[in-house]
């Protein structure tokens, strides 16, 4: 009797585990759907458009804007940016990172944290009129520039210190959980066996961090070429002389050299595919070694 009981109970049970199942089923496919749906109209298609205008006319068409003595004049001013800032930004999130990793509690640690953080809290804009105001020519050290016949405003060091700026936390932002992870003991036990400090960093701290401090400059890197809106406020955006990638892009765009302005455009999104590609590369890479 049991048995046929159970026999006519099953079905109806079935459907009702089933119920739950196919509803899960339908929104976990529905968020994919509404995830890819805003990804493509915010970034892929738009992504696409900028590569589709840029090779539009040819490949001949595009490669002419490497022709162009501004477009040159940016991309090497753009890749003096990166070539300074990055490492300047590396040797301070290192330092960061060790600091606030291997020191848990010491007066003003919050405080720290919280201005290593102020870049991704601060417009960029707002963060180039911060240099204006301060090394301008009206600003607090304005005056003492002139007297020594210093210009950092609409000049490189105003870009770079921008630059600097808006590209600060990434590394320090990286390295520092992997420290916090891996603990002092590996350290510890390398003084022990008569490692002074610095073999200490050099062979133990620099090596276990390595994969976070690579993804920490690929971002540094990513942000110090593209950076648009504290460069453009202390640069001026003179043509041959302060104009980036960035700025070159807008300042063809409003020339109504579309061609040139798209064909940078593809260029810095180049650079961004290479970064996202470099990026999944190192997460898969710290993924199976588990930092």
């Amino acid at each position: 009797m049991n048995s046929k009981v159970n026999k006519y109970q099953n079905p109806s049970q079935n459907a009702a585990s089933s119920s739950p199942q196919t509803h899960a089923r339908l929104v976990k496919w529905g968020l994919i759907g509404f995830v890819l749906l805003y990804l493509s109209l915010v970034m892929l298609i738009p992504a696409a458009n900028v590569f589709a205008q840029a090779f539009g006319g040819g490949i001949d068409r595009f490669l002419q804007t490497f022709s162009d003595r501004a477009f040159l004049n940016a991309a090497k001013l753009t890749l003096v940016m990166a070539l300074v800032c990055v490492p300047v930004n590396a040797v301070f999130g290192l330092s960061a990172a060790w600091l606030l990793g291997r020191n848990k509690r010491f007066p003003g640690r919050a405080f720290l944290i919280t201005l290593i953080d102020l870049p991704f809290s601060i417009s960029p804009v707002v963060a180039g009129l911060m240099l204006v105001l301060l090394y301008g020519r009206n600003g607090w050290f304005g005056a003492a520039l002139a007297a020594g016949n210093l210009q950092i405003i609409f000049a490189l060091p105003g870009m770079l210190l921008a630059t600097a700026f808006v590209s600060l936390p990434f590394v320090a932002r990286e390295v520092l959980p992997v420290l916090e992870e891996m603990g002092d003991e590996p350290e510890e036990a390398a003084r022990t066996l008569g490692a002074n400090d610095w073999q200490t960093f050099w062979r133990v701290t620099l090596p276990s961090v390595r994969w976070g401090l690579l993804y920490g400059l690929l971002l540094t890197n990513a942000r110090a070429m593209g950076e648009f809106g504290a460069v453009a406020v202390v640069s001026g955006n003179i043509v041959g002389k302060t104009q980036t990638l960035p700025l070159f892009v807008e300042e063809a765009y409003k020339q109504y050299k579309t061609e040139s302005a798209y064909s940078a455009a593809g260029v810095l999104a180049g650079l961004a595919v290479v970064t996202m590609v470099a990026k999944a590369l190192l997460e898969a890479k710290t993924g199976r070694r588990g930092h």
